[in-house]
C-alpha cells in the first residue's frame, strides 16, 4: 500500500482508486509504482476475476502533476535517458491493463485527461457518469502524450479524429465521448459505482479462462492478419472446449440455470 492508492476487493472485484483528491488524482511516481506492482500480481490471485480503476472525490485522474512540471531540475543529456527509461518503466500499467487476463473497466467521474485519459483508454471497458470529462490535454502543457494514448486512441476513433483530439486538446463530455465509442455506458454519477460493481462483479463471476483467450484474440486482432488470427481463435477455441469451465457452461444451459464457475 502507497499514500495515493487505495486498494479493496468486492464480490471478486479489484478496485484501485487513485486517491489525491485535492490534485484531482494526478499522477505521482511511487502510485504509479505502486499500480505495476499491483497489477501484476493480480492474475494469481484466485479470488478475483474483475479490476476497476477509478479515482476519489470529483475526478478520474488529471493525469500527471502540472504544478510538479512548473519547476522541474534543468536535465543533462545523461539524465533525460534516466527521466526516459523511468517514465518508460511506469507506462507499464497501460501495457498491464490492456493485456491483463481478466476485464479491466475504468470508472469515470469528472476529469480524465493527459496521462489519466490515456489509463481510462488502456482498460477494457470505460463506464462514465454524467459530469465525466475526457481529452487528452498534452498540448495544452506542451507536451507529446505518454501513458499508450497515442496506440489506444486511433484504434479506437481512428486515425484522423484521434489526430484532432491530440492537436487541439479538446475535452469531451460524456455524451460526447459515448458517441465515439470512448465509454461504453453513461449513467448518473449517484449510479455510477453500484452500476460499475454490478458490471464488474457479473464478469469476475463469469467464465475468466474463455475471457483471458478472448483478450488474447482481440489484442492480437489489432495488428494480426484475418490468417493469423484465425489460427489463433481456432487455438484458443479448442484449449476453452477442453476445460472444466466449458463443461459447465454447457451443462448449466442444458438445465436452465446459472452456471457455478470452480475457481483455481
Amino acid at each position: 500500500m502507497v499514500e495515493g492508492l487505495l486498494e479493496s476487493t468486492r464480490d471478486g472485484v479489484a478496485w484501485l482508486t487513485l486517491n489525491r483528491p485535492e490534485r484531482l488524482n494526478a499522477l505521482a511516481p511511487e502510485i504509479v509504482d505502486r499500480l505495476v506492482q499491483v497489477l501484476q500480481q493480480l492474475p494469481a490471485d484466485p479470488e478475483i476475476g474483475a479490476v476497476v480503476l477509478t479515482g476519489a472525490g470529483r475526478a478520474f485522474c488529471s493525469g500527471g502533476d502540472v504544478k510538479a512540471m512548473a519547476d522541474p531540475p534543468a536535465p543533462r543529456d545523461a539524465a533525460l535517458e534516466e527521466m526516459a527509461r523511468a517514465l518508460r518503466a511506469r507506462m507499464e500499467v497501460s501495457r498491464l491493463l490492456h493485456e491483463l487476463p481478466l476485464p479491466t473497466l475504468a470508472m469515470v467521474r469528472g476529469p480524465a485527461v493527459g496521462a489519466g485519459f490515456s489509463l481510462a483508454l488502456a482498460c477494457d471497458l470505460r463506464i462514465g457518469g454524467e459530469s465525466a470529462r475526457l481529452g487528452t490535454a498534452f498540448a495544452r502543457v506542451g507536451y507529446s502524450g505518454d501513458y499508450g494514448g497515442s496506440y489506444f486512441l486511433p484504434r479506437l476513433v481512428g486515425s484522423a479524429k484521434a489526430r484532432e483530439l491530440y492537436f487541439t486538446g479538446e475535452l469531451l463530455d460524456a455524451a460526447q465521448a459515448q458517441a465515439l465509442g470512448l465509454l461504453n455506458r453513461v449513467v448518473p454519477d449517484a449510479a455510477l459505482e453500484s452500476e460499475t460493481q454490478a458490471l464488474a462483479a457479473r464478469l469476475a463471476a463469469g467464465p475468466r479462462l474463455a475471457f483471458s483467450y478472448m483478450k488474447r484474440n482481440l489484442n492480437a486482432a489489432e495488428g494480426a492478419s484475418l490468417p493469423e488470427l484465425l489460427d489463433l481463435e481456432a487455438w484458443n477455441h479448442t484449449r476453452c472446449g477442453q476445460t472444466e469451465e466449458h463443461r459447465e457452461a454447457v451443462r448449466a444451459f442444458a438445465e436452465k440455470r446459472a452456471p457455478v464457475y470452480r475457481r483455481r
